[in-house]
This record gives C-alpha cells, structure tokens and sequence, in this order.
C-alpha cells in the first residue's frame, strides 16, 4: 500500500445529533479535515460529488480552496458524474483548481450512480443522442474531456479579436500540464474497467461493483483490478497506472470508536443498483488494531491496489475523523507496508 487518503460523502443534516448542520459546514469541515489529514501524513483528501442531495455536489470551489490551504496532500475526487457535465467548462474549472493546487489534482469521474431524482442530468441541459443511454453519454462527455486535456487548438480565432491571439487554433484556458495522466475513472464493472485502461484512464472502485460472478466482494474487486492491469498492458501505455479502492475501517482504539461502530462484524451485502443490475457491496471493518490488520491482510482487493481510500463520517466532526484517519495510519497502515 504505497498511499492512504480519505474520501468523505459531505453529508449534512439540520439534526442535532450532526457535527455537519448546513452546507456551509461541509464545505468549511472538508477544508479543515484535508489540512488536519496533511498534517497527520496522509496521502489524499477526496470528495464524492452528489447532485440534488445535501451532500457535496459542486467540486471545483472546494478542491481550489484546499488547493490554497495545503501543500503536500493530493486532492481528488471519486467520483464526479459525467452524465452531468460540460466537458470544456470542466476543462477550465479543473485547470484553475490544479494550477491553484500546483499539479495536486486527483480527479475521479464516472458514468454516476443511482440519484435522489430520475433523469437529473436533464434538469442541467443534457439528453443522451439517438441511440444512446444515460451512461453511454457520460462516456462520451468523459472521453471529450480527455481529448481537450490534451491541450490542442480546435477553435478557430476570431479575425478581429479584442486581445491579441497566438498563432493557430485556440484552446481552452487556463490548461494544467500533465493533468490528462491524473483522471482515474470509477468503475462499477469489469467491463469499464477494462474500458477505462484503453483509454489511459486510473483505476477507482469503490465498496460497490456489480456482482459478476456471486464470489466475495473482494475477491471480485481484485479480479477487476487484473483484468484492468491487463487492458492497460495490452493498450501499450507507457506510465504506470494507478488504483483505488475504498473502504470503511475503523480501528477501536477508545469507548468512542467502540461506541460508534463496535457492533460486529460486517458482511457483504447483495442488491440492485437499478431494475436490472444486480450488485455487491463491500464489507467494512471495524476492530482492534491487531485484529484489523489480519482481517486487512486477507482482502485480495487492498492488495491489488496501490491507494486506500477510508470512507469517513464526516458528520461526527473535524476532531473525530483526525483521529480515524491518524489511528489509521499510526496503528494499522504500516503493518500494511504503508511508508
């Protein structure tokens, strides 16, 4: 395990009992918690992207702002739903937030998932083309989006312009450099993942794949991984792919973490994500130190891959999550051959 980061859902909830009661307050909690993770060590600070829920949805203003805050810690997201977005708009808000990040950027896109609303993406102006699906066109937004990563001019420049142009073609700006290497894509099949590897994509799975062969879930996931190993080989790429998965784990090392989640052990659970897909969702962990690395040891998936993403409450506070993350990293990860 080379890099272990965290991935918050930015829930909130006017309830009492919610350390998070607004969005101002995620918002403000995810920028401290990414300085507080930089401070203790860890890898990466990672956000998922929900629309028409109280939960984070706009990324790009929070990825910049921890940009500033920050040094060190990569900044990602897992995932941001394509069947959502303008890919050139993108373009130019991922290149601000990365420049203000100096190059940290770490951005996971997908086709999206199950969502608060039917057919979301068409309250935002978007309609799959004639003979597509939602998710065939959340492809194509993705795949426009790395080709403009590129960087190449396709715009042709106005003869009388307000400001002097350069020579050639336009393209999108501001534009960061080496940004097209840092998209990874989550994948929830085989299929996509292999997809993802043609294209030079890295690697995200997340607690839920599609349930392909009815083994465990990780297991599963670890079989993804290779076969996305393969693809990538196979396309004749010349870096290195990356891969994510994530994970609940909760090491109980005090009466609040035993409070909080010491009720047992957790098992893989089988479900459909929509009428005709049936998934797996991943287990989570939650024991002693000692016990939680033998479990960790076991899961084929963990070893496949090189980052760990810890799934964290974050409506239990700033506080509480440091001390998830630092037992983490203190009292299991290097067991793990993490540093």
């Amino acid at each position: 395990m080379k890099k272990i980061g965290f991935l918050s859902f930015g829930h909130w909830t006017p309830s009492p009992q919610s350390q998070a009661r607004s969005a101002a307050d995620v918002l403000l909690q995810s920028i401290d918690l990414a300085v507080a993770a930089e401070e203790l060590g860890a890898d990466g600070a990672y956000f998922r992207v929900h629309h028409f829920a109280r939960q984070l949805a706009s990324p790009f203003p929070l990825l910049a702002a921890v940009g500033a805050k920050t040094s060190r810690i990569e900044i990602g997201t897992a995932v941001i739903d394509m069947r959502y977005e303008n890919p050139l708009y993108m373009i130019e808000d991922a290149g601000a937030a990365d420049l203000i990040a100096r190059g940290r950027l770490q951005l996971g896109i997908s086709r999206g998932s199950p969502e608060q609303v039917i057919d979301g993406w068409r309250y935002f102006g978007y309609q799959p083309g004639e003979g597509e699906t939602d998710a065939d066109m959340g492809r194509r937004h993705a795949e426009i989006f790395l080709d403009m990563l590129r960087g190449q001019g396709f715009a042709q420049p106005n003869p009388r312009p307000m400001f002097p142009n350069p020579p050639g073609l336009l393209r999108l700006e501001p534009l960061s450099e080496g940004l097209r290497e840092r998209i990874w894509w989550g994948a929830g099949s085989n299929a996509t993942a292999v997809w993802a590897a043609k294209l030079g994509m890295n690697l995200q799975s997340s607690t839920l794949k599609s349930d392909e062969t009815g083994e465990a879930f990780h297991i599963q996931q670890a079989a993804q991984i290779r076969a996305y190993r393969a693809a990538w080989k196979e396309a004749g790429h010349t870096r290195e792919p990356r891969v994510s998965v994530s994970r609940s784990i909760f090491a109980l090392v005090d009466d609040r973490d035993r409070a909080y989640f010491g009720n047992g052990q957790e098992e893989d659970q089988i479900g459909f994500i929509d009428e005709r897909t049936r998934a797996i969702f991943g287990r989570g962990y939650a024991a002693e130190p000692e016990k939680l690395i033998e479990q960790l040891k076991t899961d084929e998936a963990i070893a496949e891959a090189d980052t760990l993403l810890l799934t964290v409450p974050n409506q239990l506070g700033v506080a509480y999550n440091a001390h998830v993350i630092e037992s983490i990293l203190t009292q299991v990860a290097p067991a793990m051959g993490w540093r």
